[in-house]
């Protein structure tokens, strides 16, 4: 079986193309009228669509997607049934993003106490425990958040861009444009850190997984554990192929 998965997120929209072996071919559209030659070349029997866009924004997309595909599972936290024990407090607010996160993760740790880390527009923490029950986390600032805020909220401050991933990044800044960015990539490296170590220490054995765009600035930075640290780039959409499968199967 061939499935579709897509993740309608603040900023784009990112598919993936699965099918019994794994994901086949990932990428994002700029349009909703690409979903047509996307389903033409692949010819995916089901679709499910994630969204933490509003629903003006989403109508385009599904629209698009009705019009090719018969079988879309739009993913509810809160009413889709996931393959894992929803121990949030309000289910239904839950971002669909995170949900399909926790699920992909569960997948390729199972059995196994695991914390993922989503460095996108914003940075958040989610736990899924050894009994595959997902608990929650937490949600703030993403790194270009945090600059632009600098920018916005005073007078004087100027937007500064991020560098390349990797780019060596002073502790103490000589320029207001230097000071930025050890505030932000600094401070958040460190943030994580102490995050990830207060985790640890209420579950021995965890592991991190961490996906989404920011992800190269924060992986050489993270305290090593051996083996317990891994990247998948494609999580979400993984763990959405999952719950699509879960449902269908049912």
């Amino acid at each position: 079986m061939t499935t579709l998965a897509l993740d309608l997120g603040n900023t784009a929209l990112k598919y993936g193309v699965f099918t019994a072996v794994g994901l086949q071919e990932s990428g994002v559209l700029a349009a909703p009228s690409q979903l047509r030659d996307l389903w033409e070349h692949h010819q995916p029997q089901h679709a499910i669509l994630a969204s933490v866009a509003t629903e003006a924004e989403a109508q385009p997309w599904l629209g698009e997607l009705s019009s090719v595909l018969r079988h879309i599972l739009p993913l509810r936290p809160g009413f889709t049934p996931v393959p894992l024990s929803n121990a949030y407090a309000t289910p239904h607010t839950l971002g669909a993003d995170r949900l399909a996160g926790a699920v992909g993760a569960a997948h390729l740790r199972p059995g196994q106490p695991t914390l993922i880390l989503d460095a996108g527009t914003a940075l958040k923490f989610d736990l899924v425990t050894a009994d595959g029950t997902y608990h929650g986390g937490s949600i703030g600032p993403g790194l270009r958040m945090r600059l632009r805020a600098l920018h916005t909220f005073t007078g004087r401050l100027p937007l500064v861009e991020l560098p390349e991933p990797g780019a060596a990044v002073q502790l103490i800044g000589d320029s207001t444009a230097s000071s930025l960015l050890s505030g932000v990539l600094n401070g958040v490296v460190a943030e994580v850190n102490g995050l990830v170590a207060e985790y640890r220490h209420r579950y021995p054995g965890l592991g991190l997984v961490l996906t989404g765009g920011d992800a190269p600035y924060l992986q050489p930075h993270l305290a090593p554990v051996v083996g317990l640290i891994f990247v998948v780039p494609e999580l979400v959409l993984l763990g959405l192929d999952r719950i699509l499968r879960h449902n269908v199967d049912r």
